[in-house]
């Protein structure tokens, strides 16, 4: 997948080292789910499993036209009997290309992907509650509140609330429509 300034291309092996320097620091790892201190090892774990599982997808976003990775991204809980997808850990790893952009960008181009290539129904991304940059660019993209989730996570070992959000096909294509 392609845009302007990035290319969403599977992730491969090689960038474990890549993520495993991303996620151990806070200011990447902070609003997510996963512990704090994720070594290599793990973020290999992880990288077999996920890609050994055919309802989730994993992308690497790279900076066009540097080929420079800069972040990831992933679906999960890919459901094609219900047409419904989660997008799941997006962050931009380095702080120098952040507020550039680029995350929404990326998300706008896993859109397209899941509702046109996919022919999904529905796509739903979630965020800690504290998080107020990520519900702020959800809005901007479309997405629309459901509710929150009370202790739908744990981070290191305390329960956290999410936030739930989605975005329907025709909720999609009535805001790729006004954007023009």
């Amino acid at each position: 997948m392609e845009s302007k300034n990035l290319m969403l291309r599977e992730s491969e092996f090689a960038d474990c080292e890549l993520f495993a320097e991303w996620e151990a620091r806070k200011d990447v790892n902070e609003f997510f789910t996963m512990n704090e201190g994720r070594d290599y090892e793990e973020i290999v774990r992880d990288f077999i499993n996920f890609s050994a599982d055919p309802t989730k997808e994993m992308y690497t976003i790279v900076l066009k036209p540097e080929d420079k990775p800069i972040g990831r991204i992933y679906l999960s809980r890919i459901d094609k009997e219900e047409d419904s997808i989660d997008l799941t850990r997006i962050y931009i790893g380095d702080k120098e290309n952040r507020n550039k952009g680029y995350g929404e960008e990326a998300i706008r181009m896993i859109l397209e992907y899941s509702f046109i290539n996919l022919h999904m129904e529905r796509v739903t991304i979630d965020h800690f509650v504290a998080n107020e940059p990520a519900a702020f660019l959800y809005h901007k993209i479309g997405f629309l509140d459901e509710g929150k989730m009370r202790h739908a996570g744990k981070k290191n070992g305390k329960y956290v609330d999410l936030c739930l959000m989605s975005m329907l096909r025709a909720e999609y294509y009535d805001k790729i429509h006004s954007d023009k």
